[in-house]
């Protein structure tokens, strides 16, 4: 079996090689120099060299708050045509195909665990996109996956350790927002997850995978900052304010995605293990 991967130099793109390297597992994996996935030839030209069985498409546009204006371009063209082209790319040459999605497709205005099937309203333009990305992957006819994540850190960042563990070296007090809840997840674990639904040969459709538990951004900062001399002080997101809408509550149900089989360690675990490995 041969697998593509798309993103290869974001944080999920290089953890996935990371993992097909250790399980020496043939594939290839593309960068945004190497294929524009915008390009639309320049994709179907790569799957008729390549010919893969699985496609893990990581590649995205992730600056949430450049897609509000300046990067609302980029953001469409990526998350959306590009998402589109390799999905019709995937159905085309017969290739199975995961796709990673976001909690950014809800409001936020659950106080309920989000299931797989509950109406979206992404209030972003980030959030926008994916959506749209999502309806191309099932519009492309494609055997294919969605993986909605959130919250995503691991060892390739930039992510919200790393910049947590950055500012503790020179400030003696943070100040982070605790009014917005959600699950944090460890790249390890949602590429061993992509990995899963392939190798189990689960249900094609949408899961959500985080790690398990849940947490405020606060609550995850005192995690990583436990064992440093810092103070990290709760506040609300009128004090942070951003440019871009994030969800107070995107916890989403990690049920479907156990029943396939797979074991999910809690956030606190996960973290563990990560800080341990750097």
């Amino acid at each position: 079996m041969k697998y593509l991967i798309t993103g290869a130099h974001g944080q999920l793109g290089q953890e996935l090689q990371k993992i097909l390297k250790e399980r020496n597992l043939t594939f290839v994996a593309f960068d945004s120099n190497e294929l524009d996935i915008t390009d639309r030839l320049a994709v179907m030209s790569v799957f008729e060299t390549e010919k893969p069985d699985v496609v893990l498409h990581a590649a995205a546009y992730t600056k949430v708050d450049l897609a509000e204006d300046e990067g609302r371009s980029l953001n469409w063209k990526v998350n959306v045509e590009g998402t589109k082209n390799i999905a019709d790319a995937a159905k085309q040459y017969n290739a199975k195909l995961v796709a990673v999605s976001t909690d950014y497709v809800f409001d936020g205005m659950n106080n309920d665990e989000y299931q797989e099937t509950d109406s979206v309203n992404p209030k972003n333009a980030y959030g926008r996109a994916k959506l749209a990305g999502e309806l191309a992957v099932i519009e492309s006819g494609a055997s294919s996956y969605i993986v909605r994540t959130s919250w995503v850190f691991g060892e390739f960042g930039p992510n919200f350790v790393y910049t947590m563990k950055r500012l503790a070296e020179n400030h003696p007090k943070l100040t982070v927002v605790n009014d917005q809840l959600g699950r944090p997840t460890w790249t390890r674990t949602l590429a061993e997850f992509m990995l899963h639904l392939i190798n189990s040969k689960s249900e094609y459709g949408i899961y959500n995978l985080s790690n398990d538990d849940t947490a405020t951004w606060f609550e995850f900062a005192e995690e990583i900052l436990k064992n440093l001399p810092v103070e990290v002080t709760p506040v609300t997101s009128d004090q942070f304010p951003q440019k871009a809408y994030r969800p107070k509550h995107s916890v989403m149900s990690l049920e479907k995605a156990k029943l396939t089989g797979f074991e999910i360690p809690t956030w606190r675990d996960a973290l563990a293990t990560f800080l341990s490995e750097i």
